[in-house]
């Protein structure tokens, strides 16, 4: 069972579910929580709860107890750089590599964002060039490859598009309002379920050493998809500029379909 040990760094919306969803398959599951009211809700799921904060300068909670005997790591936390936070997200990571170390983890698995390949446009595959112009995609970018770098561990990178599920969708923050830029561009998004299977597959196949783009093979134009999606949400209609839209991007998860031979489950959002 050694290898059916797993930790997860983050048990937040896509973390959560990831973490039920490997018990099922009889994953054993540590997972952290910064708020300590979560931790009796993650054991009511069986998942074994640690208090695990990353800051820049040290690692608040029992890390040790948390790494102990997992052979897979999952880190998804976010870069947290909204709300005017200075600390640096890869500083944070930084903390957390010798611990890593210590632990004797083979496998990493850091679920990061397509928004490491910036303003790229056409197909972007994973062979692209990852060029980010967001401070969030730029601490990403150098997270991965400070990962990935390291030969004490494999690490595989899972870049996402934009994240959907049942109570998460962008045409919420999208309805009634006016001159919304770029009605051409292609949408670039995954659903929950998606993204949990994306993971599995990796950890089942043992896929270390890897990157792969997720995003749903569905590209239609922001105007098209986030008009018909409040219609059958029976929100106020999103009014977008008539202006061109600044590129067109599609992110192509090709990969994945061939590498690990997944199956969308929701390959038209």
């Amino acid at each position: 069972m050694a290898g059916k040990h797993i930790s997860i760094l983050g048990c937040g919306w896509l973390g959560l579910p990831l973490a039920k969803h490997l018990i099922k398959l009889g994953y054993s599951v540590k997972g952290s929580t910064t708020t300590v009211t979560k931790t009796e809700s993650l054991k009511q799921q069986v998942i074994v709860p640690y208090l695990v904060k990353l800051s820049e300068n040290n690692i608040e909670g029992d890390i040790k107890g948390f790494l102990e005997g997992t052979k897979t790591l999952i880190i998804d936390i976010p870069p947290g750089l909204r709300g005017g936070s200075n600390e640096r997200f890869t500083n944070k990571i930084n903390q957390l590599i010798p611990h890593i170390e210590a632990a004797q983890v083979k496998n990493v698995l850091f679920v990061s964002s397509t928004s490491v390949y910036g303003d790229s446009q056409g197909i972007v595959t994973e062979d692209t060039e990852a060029l980010p112009v967001t401070e969030s995609g730029r601490q990403l970018l150098e997270t991965e490859q400070l990962l990935q770098e390291n030969k004490m561990f494999n690490t595989t990178i899972v870049r996402f598009g934009g994240l959907i599920g049942e109570d998460r969708h962008p045409v919420n923050h999208l309805a009634g309002k006016e001159n919304i830029k770029d009605a051409d561009a292609p949408i670039n998004l995954i659903h929950r379920e998606d993204c949990i299977g994306i993971i599995t597959a990796i950890t089942e196949q043992q896929a270390w050493g890897e990157i792969f783009n997720g995003v749903a093979p569905y590209h239609p134009s922001r105007k098209e998809y986030y008009t018909e999606k409040a219609k059958q949400k029976n929100l106020p209609l999103p009014l977008f500029s008539r202006e061109e839209a600044s590129g067109v991007k599609v992110i192509a998860a090709d990969k994945v379909t061939e590498v690990l031979k997944f199956r969308f489950k929701f390959a038209e959002l």
